[in-house]
């Protein structure tokens, strides 16, 4: 039974204490009218903002960077010191000299108690305005880089290695027992509000056997690692014969002709389909190069039955030895296939859907698959990069069996809280996950869990000395996460309209460390400079951190609800390793077994583990103090617009929608985060208004429908070597393949009405602040 988290009624509590007062608001922006005059002074008409992609990477005002406290851009001195500074300024309360010493005793003693108890009413009145009107934060804001330095140099390899060390020696059935350690282990280290989130979810798992891959022709049988069906198969571990399978995939035996579509582009099937007829046969499919489900679901609609599928060597890292290991996949888009769209909680509807294809698949090694393919083992050992390639001629007849059973299992969120003080109705939240399949996907799953229960251990050492964030941090370890998602899916779901209204920005911990050869940030647009600049102060000194640029391409893991459904901006650091080649992307959809020495081996001072530990931290410490969200609302525009260039079904209107969204998103930039980010200009309510815009600048791009395994948000590209929007590009190939533009005209007009939407979005932000200003004029 799922536990709810988050009470409605709380938001009444996120309001700033400057907001209660309708004077104070009201001098408030009687003050910043002022400002704003002062703005249109000489001196100050010549700002200007690049409108380069460069420009906002290299010349940011970020304190992280300089150092130095961000300078108004209004006149130094305030309102009430140029008063007191005029020459016409005269005390009404001085007292007047005496006329003469014949003044009696009485008139004396009448003028010095009225000195006097004027003298403590000025201090009386003194005391309850200073009470009553908070001091400007300029004195505290600069503290803010102290304070996170305090924060993260307390997270240290060495603690990261034994709280790593810790959670391998825990024994486990599934991942509700690690839970139910992570839920002790964060309230022990001072999380007030830790919870155990349960859900009941339809999972697809191993039957009791193997599934085989048996050669007609010769009668052979194999096991997807490529070993033969026989007793000496019993010596290897069970559980890697049992879970090299994809969940949800169809179940049953099919005897078909082996058909070689390499990576199943729109290409690929277009050469196939003229030279065979695929229907009921069995697709050879290699990983790679786009997202798993969209090319599933074109080898489904071609008519195939199943699907054998693997990855090329060529394409893995040299450092990879994986040749002669199956792998598990997830054909799950995301959450509980049972409950679709909605929470796995008591009383819902529960669908009876056992697989999500019509198709056979299982995964198979490299090993097996240049059995397949009658590639002689002489040229194997040669050159392993000579891409895998079935010869034209004779044809392969092979019997594809697959058991795997489906059946209900709890899995377990762990939720903390730490409540902000100023926004407590706004949320950071920062997730990793704790499931692995009994640790057949390796161990970077206590990779992800150490590196946040370091962050938690190092900020409430902080916060027991009095300190708090200004917005709520929310700490989230997911179950399910290699079945689709699940156990994030289920949360959001369960808590949709809250998440719509408060959720800030997503943090995300998925993999950390899967190679270490360079550090690889992901970044939504909005947030590609705030993590940017947490980069380069993090990696100084440090040769892995160099060349590494901000990018917002397609990742893995349970950031795939806030991104795709919540629009929330999100972030990620990990380290990998050179990617060999161009197909080389999406496969980290494959999930091998790996032993339990591999994460160590990888960073064995578990100094990667530190610095992707402070990379998150600092980004979450300033999304969660900075009193304007730090994202950048012309980056988007700018994305935007790079990804129109040079593309050959882009309309004139879409250019047009596009320009005008870089022109208002500047304005906006300009305008009104400026001031904003002075705190001399910085007015309480104006600032709420403000984030308010700002934590919805990506909404506006989810469309409403995607081709499978492709994301919602279009702002995200499918991988580095594309620019383009992903749903544009899809269309043009589904053109290709059935000869028909009704589909790009359907998803030009999703991308147009999103820009447009975005567009508008801004424009009305600006006309808000306007009209609250001509209000107090």
């Amino acid at each position: 039974m799922a536990y709810h988290k988050v009470n409605a009624d709380q938001r009444a509590q996120g309001h700033s204490p400057y907001l209660d007062n309708d004077e104070l608001q009201a001098t408030a922006l009687e003050l910043e009218w002022d400002m704003e005059k002062e703005l249109e002074e000489p001196g100050f008409d010549h700002f200007r903002l690049g409108g380069t992609v460069q420009h906002h990477l290299g010349n940011s005002q970020s304190p992280d960077l300089d150092l130095e406290p961000i300078q108004p851009s209004s006149s130094p001195k305030g309102r009430f010191q140029r008063l007191q500074e005029d020459p016409d300024y005269i005390s009404h309360y001085t007292r007047q000299p005496p006329k003469s010493n014949r003044c009696n005793f009485f008139k004396l003693l009448k003028v010095f108690c009225t000195a006097l108890i004027l003298f403590m009413f000025g201090i009386v009145i003194g005391y309850y305005a200073r009470k009553k009107c908070p001091s400007p934060p300029t004195s505290q804001e600069p503290n803010n880089l102290q304070i996170y330095h305090e924060i993260l140099k307390e997270i240290k390899a060495e603690n990261i290695q034994r709280i790593y060390r810790d959670l391998l020696q825990f024994p486990r059935e599934d991942d509700v027992d690690i839970a139910m350690k992570l839920l002790v282990q964060w309230t022990s280290q001072g999380l007030e509000d830790v919870r155990l989130v349960n859900y009941s979810v339809l999972l697809d798992l191993p039957g009791s056997s193997s599934n085989t891959v048996t050669l007609k022709n010769s009668g052979e049988c194999f096991y997807p690692s490529g070993q033969q069906c026989s007793r000496e198969t019993k010596t290897l571990h069970s559980q890697d014969l049992l879970y090299s399978y994809a969940a949800y995939s169809a179940k049953g035996t099919l005897e078909a002709e082996l058909v070689d579509v390499q990576y199943g582009t729109v290409e690929d099937l277009i050469r196939i389909q003229a030279i065979t007829n695929v229907t009921k046969k069995i697709a050879l499919l290699k990983l790679g190069q786009s997202p798993l489900l969209y090319k599933l679901s074109l080898l489904e609609d071609a008519g195939f039955g199943g699907v054998l599928l693997y990855v090329d060597p060529c394409d893995l890292p040299k450092t990879a030895d994986l040749a002669d290991k199956a792998f598990m996949v997830s054909l799950n888009s995301g959450g509980d296939p049972s409950t679709p769209g909605y929470a796995s909680i008591d009383g819902s509807y529960r669908q009876n859907r056992l697989n999500l294809t019509t198709l056979l698949v299982q995964p198979i090694s490299a090993v097996l698959a240049k059995k397949l393919v009658s590639l002689p083992e002489d040229i194997v050992q040669k050159d392993s990069c000579i891409p895998l390639q079935m010869p034209a001629t004779g044809k392969k007849i092979i019997s594809l069996s697959i058991q795997s059973v489906t059946t209900y299992k709890t899995i377990s969120n762990v939720i903390g809280y730490l409540k902000g003080t100023v926004f407590p109705d706004r949320y950071i939240i920062i997730g990793s996950h704790h499931n692995s399949l009994n640790t057949y996907g390796g161990q970077e799953w206590a990779s992800s869990t150490a590196i946040i229960t370091a962050f938690i251990q190092a900020l409430m050492l902080k916060v027991k000395r009095g300190w708090r964030p200004d917005r709520t941090i929310v700490f989230c370890s997911w179950g399910g996460t290699s079945f689709g998602n699940i156990g994030s899916y289920e949360w959001a779901e369960d808590l949709k309209r809250v998440l719509q209204r408060n959720v800030v920005a997503y943090v995300s911990l998925h993999n950390p460390v899967r190679g270490n050869s360079t550090l690889h940030p992901v970044a939504s647009p909005s947030l590609q400079q705030l993590a940017a600049e947490s980069q380069s102060f993090n990696c100084v000194g440090k040769t892995k951190c160099l060349g590494s640029n901000v990018s917002s391409v397609q990742i893995q893991g349970d950031a795939d609800y806030f991104i795709n459904h919540l629009g929330v901006p999100a972030t990620q650091f990990s380290y990998e390793d050179i990617k060999t080649s161009e197909n080389s992307s999406f496969l980290c959809e494959a999930l091998f077994p790996v032993h339990t020495t591999k994460t160590e081996e990888l960073d064995p001072s578990f100094s990667l583990h530190e610095t992707i530990a402070k990379l998150t931290g600092r980004v979450t410490l300033r999304i969660a103090n900075e009193p304007v969200l730090p994202f950048n609302a012309l980056d988007i525009a700018l994305e935007v617009q790079n990804s129109l260039k040079g593309d050959e079904v882009v309309i004139p209107q879409l250019l047009a929608v596009a320009s005008r969204l870089r022109d208002t998103a500047e304005l906006f930039q300009s305008d009104e985060m400026r001031p904003a980010n002075d705190p001399r200009e910085r007015a309480p309510i104006r600032v709420r208004m403000l984030n308010d815009v700002l934590q919805n600048l990506e909404k506006s791009f989810l469309v409403h429908r995607a081709p499978p395994g492709l994301y919602r948000n279009i702002l995200y590209r499918l991988d580095e070597r594309t620019n383009q929007f992903s749903v544009l590009l899809e269309a043009l190939e589904h053109c290709k393949l059935h000869q028909s533009n009704e589909t790009i005209r359907a998803a030009l007009s999703e991308v147009l009405n999103s820009i447009n939407s975005a567009q508008v979005y801004f424009k009305a932000g600006l006309d808000v602040f306007e009209t609250t200003l001509a209000g107090k004029k």
